[in-house]
């Protein structure tokens, strides 16, 4: 939880609202490559896509098959 509770207020935010669970650790790394620090909403913006990337990757490999 201590984890959680450093990372800066717009990524707790994000993680409040994600489908996945994510560790703070990764969505830090991506918040931090994004430049959270300077552009929030670009590093939401970027951690959104990597979400929308594993759905989509996980909805391959659950898809029902005939």
């Amino acid at each position: 939880m201590q984890a959680y509770d450093a990372l800066p207020p717009g990524l707790r935010q994000w993680l409040a609202a994600a489908c996945l669970p994510w560790s703070p650790a990764s969505a830090l790394r991506i918040w931090i490559k994004a430049g959270g620090s300077r552009d929030p909403a670009a590093a939401a913006a970027r951690l959104d896509a990597a979400e929308q990337a594993m759905l989509e990757r996980d909805a391959r490999v659950w898809a029902v098959r005939d």
